[in-house]
C-alpha cells in the first residue's frame, strides 16, 4: 500500500505503472479464454451376438457377462462426448441402442443422443459369392453376418444429432462407384446386386455447442482377407475407404448438400499403413488425405505387448506403439498386432491431444479388463472449438 500512497508527487504515476506490471504479470499467468474441448471416441466392441436379440437380452440383465461389462468400463471412463462403436447389433425398432444408452448412463456416461443406420451384414445376394457351390452363407451376403443386422456401427453423442439431415450412402452398388476396382467373382451377375458398403457409408451431421455442425463419416470396412486369388475383399476395402476420401474431394451419390469444414473419419478400416494384407496405398488415401489430419494416438501398452507377444509382430515396419488390435501372432501367416482403428478429423479442426487405450503389463487389472473387452482398443481425441 506504501507505494500507492508515494508523497513525492510522482506516486500516481508509479501506482498506474505498478498496477499495468501487475495486471500484464496476471495475465501472462491466467489461462486463456476458455475453447470448448470434445473427446471424440471410437471402440471396435466386438460385441456382435450369434443371433438376433441376444445383444438386447444381455443388456438388459441384472447380471451381465462380463465382456459386456468390460465395454461398459472402458466406455465410462472415457468420458467421451461422441462415441462411435464397431460389433453393435441393429434391430429395427433402436431396442438395442436404447439399451446400450441406458447402461452408459448408469455407468456414468450419458450420451442422450443416438443413430445407426441398418448395416448390409447378413442381407443375403442370392449369389454364391465365394465359389463354394452354396449360396445363402454368411459370407454370400452384402456382407459377412450370421443374420441381418449383426455386427453393425452406432454413435451416441452428448450433442444433438441432427437425424432429419444424415445421409445414407449403403445402399450404393459396387458396380455404380465411379472407377470401381470391380472383382472377377464365380457369377459375375453377383456385381449387379452387390453393394459397396459392407457396414455403412453414413455422413452423420452433429450440432456443437457453439452452433457449428461436425460430420461424422463412419466406416467399418471388410477385412482384406477371406477370399480367393480374384481379391474380392481386397479390392472392396480399398474401394470402401476411397469412397470417404472421393466424397471430401467433392463428389458425392446425393447432391443435396455440399460436406462442411469440419468432418471426422471415424472407424475400423482394417487396413494398417505399413503392415498387414491390405492393397497397397488402400489406406493413404484417406490416412494421408490433404484435408485430413491424423492425431496418431500411441499407448507405451500397444509397443510392450508387441515386443511380449513377439511372433509376426518382430518383422513388422510399423511403429508398435500405434497398433489397436491384438490379433494372433503365433504363425508364419498370422496378421500380429497392427493399426487398423483411426480417427482422422479435418484439418479445419484443432487438435488438443488424443490417446489409445492400451493398458501396459504392470495395470494387470486393466489390462485383464481391456483383453475381456474386445482384441481391438479404444482410441480417442480431443478436439478445441
Amino acid at each position: 500500500m506504501g507505494l500507492l500512497t508515494s508523497r513525492d508527487g510522482r506516486g500516481g504515476d508509479r501506482a498506474a505503472r505498478l498496477c499495468a506490471l501487475v495486471f500484464a504479470a496476471l495475465l501472462a499467468f491466467a489461462p486463456a479464454a476458455q475453447a470448448e474441448t470434445i473427446r471424440i471416441a471410437y471402440f471396435h466392441t466386438e460385441l456382435s451376438a450369434k443371433g438376433p436379440g441376444l445383444l438386447l437380452r444381455d443388456l438388459l440383465k441384472e447380471k451381465r457377462p462380463k465382456k459386456l461389462d468390460a465395454v461398459l468400463n472402458i466406455l465410462s471412463r472415457s468420458a467421451a462426448d461422441i462415441v462411435v462403436l464397431g460389433g453393435i447389433d441393429y434391430d429395427a425398432g433402436g431396442q438395442t441402442l436404447r439399451a446400450l444408452q441406458a447402461a452408459l448412463t448408469k455407468s456414468g456416461l450419458p450420451l442422450p443422443h443416438a443413430f445407426a443406420g441398418a448395416p448390409n451384414t447378413g442381407v443375403p445376394t442370392g449369389y454364391d459369392l465365394d465359389g463354394d457351390g452354396r449360396r445363402e452363407e454368411p459370407e454370400d451376403a452384402q456382407a459377412f453376418g450370421e443374420f441381418r443386422g449383426a455386427g453393425g456401427l452406432a454413435v451416441l453423442s452428448r450433442y444433438p444429432i441432427l437425424r432429419d439431415e444424415v445421409l445414407e450412402f449403403s445402399g450404393l452398388l459396387w458396380s455404380a462407384f465411379p472407377a470401381a476396382d470391380l472383382p472377377a467373382l464365380p457369377e459375375p451377375a453377383a456385381l449387379e446386386v452387390l453393394r459397396l458398403s459392407s457396414t455403412g457409408h453414413w455422413d452423420v451431421p452433429i450440432l456443437l455447442p457453439d452452433g457449428s455442425h461436425l460430420h461424422l463419416l463412419p466406416l467399418h470396412a471388410t477385412p482384406p482377407v477371406f477370399d480367393g486369388p480374384e481379391d474380392r475383399n481386397g479390392r472392396r476395402n480399398a474401394d470402401q475407404q476411397r469412397f470417404w476420401a472421393d466424397y471430401l474431394n467433392g463428389w458425392t451419390p446425393a447432391p443435396q448438400r455440399a460436406l462442411g469444414p469440419q468432418a471426422v473419419v471415424i472407424g475400423t478400416l482394417n487396413a494398417d499403413p505399413q503392415d498387414g494384407e491390405a492393397r497397397p496405398g488402400a489406406v493413404a488415401r484417406l490416412h494421408s488425405h490433404p484435408k485430413l489430419q491424423d492425431p496418431a494416438p500411441t499407448a507405451p501398452g500397444a509397443a510392450e505387448a508387441s515386443a511380449r507377444q513377439g511372433g509376426v509382430n518382430t518383422s513388422q515396419r510399423g511403429d508398435p506403439a500405434l497398433d489397436t488390435v491384438d490379433w494372433p501372432d503365433d504363425r508364419p501367416n498370422d496378421p500380429g498386432n497392427l493399426r487398423v482403428d483411426y480417427i482422422l478429423p479435418s484439418r479445419t479442426l484443432s487438435v488438443v491431444e488424443s490417446g489409445l487405450h492400451w493398458p501396459e503389463a504392470a495395470e494387470a487389472e486393466l489390462l485383464e479388463e481391456a483383453e475381456t473387452a474386445s482384441r481391438h482398443r479404444l482410441i480417442w481425441v480431443d478436439l478445441a472449438f
